[in-house]
Parts: structure tokens; C-alpha cells; sequence
């Protein structure tokens, strides 16, 4: 079974859905004794890092989550949850949960042709092989909504990157840990590839 982490942050419906439509069990909960005995996780999320962070203690997430990568449970964060999983972001200057070092930035243009929010279809570049990605074509296009981008302190952890104004970490892997900025559940075919290839992945890599 895997579990849907229930933080108060949004797009828990859709990737709900998109796990149902591919027949895997899953349950949406805020719960952290059915997190701390699910099989795989999913930590998703769209909204504000500090909100976030704040949540997840006020729930009593935080510390379920961290036992749970720390112990080889498969672990999959999309978007916001992917932000959170590093060690601090810019937006409102958050201390986060630090399973990966690195920080959370925003995009800053000069350029008025690159928009922020970072919304829409861009390719991203797997640049190693990870059991969560395979099957996938190179260039292939993920849907994007965002203003800041994670940067992992260690470049073997990025997986896939994405170019917009800048090349950015699309795509991190770290043990059983795996994240991504853009949002499989809204991807079409490639995003649901993701997500089987995850309810299959054993957490190692």
C-alpha cells in the first residue's frame, strides 16, 4: 500500500486519481502510524514551504517521514515535496526536513520572455538511469508549476534537469528517496510510467 501524505498542502486528489486509474492501492492520510507502516510513500504538496513545514510538525509527519527514508522505505516527493525534502528554501527563508543538503531557491529573470511561475510542458533530461524513470524517452515533456527549484548540495544526486532561463534539477535521487519538481500526476503517459515504476521500485538504486 502506499501512503499519501495528507499535510494540508494540495494536489493530494489528483495523484489519488492517478494511482487509481493504474489500479495501485493507496490511501490519502494524515495519519503517522499508517505512514510509519506503508509499504511506499508519496510526500506531494503545492503551496508555501514555510506553511508546509509547519504542518507537517503540527501533525506530527515529520518524524514518521525521516524514520521512513532512513530506513529504506521507498519514498516519492513531487513538487512542494520535493522543495521540503532539502535542508532550507528561500521562500519565507524556511528551515526544512534536510534529508537531502542543499537549498530551495527562486528564479530570478531578467529576461521578461521567462515568466515565474515556471508553468507548462518542458523536457526534462534524465542525465543517469534510475529504476523510477526507466521506459522513459529522452526529451520527454513534463507538466511544470513553480517559482523556486531545488539544488542539491551533491550533483550524484540529480537525476534529470530542465532548462527554463536557467538548467535546474527537474529530478533527485538519493537512496530510497526520489523527487520531482515537475508533477507526474499531471503528465499524461510519461507521469503514469513514473508512478507505476515507483509502486514496483524496491527502494534501492
Amino acid at each position: 500500500m502506499i501512503a499519501i501524505i495528507d499535510y494540508e498542502a494540495g494536489n493530494l486528489t489528483s495523484v489519488k486519481r492517478a494511482l487509481d486509474s493504474l489500479g495501485i492501492d493507496c490511501v490519502v492520510t494524515p495519519d503517522p502510524a499508517v505512514i510509519a507502516r506503508a509499504q511506499r510513500i508519496i510526500f506531494p504538496g503545492v503551496g508555501h514551504a514555510s506553511a508546509a513545514m509547519a504542518a507537517l510538525s503540527r501533525r506530527g509527519l515529520d518524524t514518521p517521514l525521516r524514520e521512513a527514508v532512513a530506513r529504506g522505505t521507498p519514498v516519492l516527493g513531487i513538487c512542494l515535496g520535493t522543495q521540503i525534502i532539502l535542508s532550507r528554501s528561500q521562500e519565507g527563508e524556511t528551515e526544512c526536513l534536510g534529508l537531502i543538503p542543499g537549498m530551495v531557491k527562486k528564479f530570478m529573470f531578467d529576461d521578461p520572455a521567462f515568466k515565474i511561475p515556471h508553468m507548462g510542458w518542458n523536457a526534462v533530461g534524465f542525465v543517469r538511469p534510475h529504476p523510477v524513470f526507466a521506459g522513459l524517452e529522452p526529451g520527454t515533456e513534463f507538466y511544470f508549476v513553480h517559482s523556486y527549484y531545488p539544488c542539491p548540495d551533491n550533483e550524484e544526486a540529480v537525476v534529470g534537469t530542465c532548462e527554463y532561463g536557467i538548467r535546474f534539477t527537474a529530478a533527485i535521487g538519493c537512496g530510497s528517496l526520489v523527487a520531482t519538481q515537475f508533477h507526474p500526476e499531471k503528465s499524461g503517459r510519461p507521469g503514469l510510467r513514473i508512478l507505476e515504476n515507483f509502486s514496483r521500485w524496491d527502494g534501492r538504486w
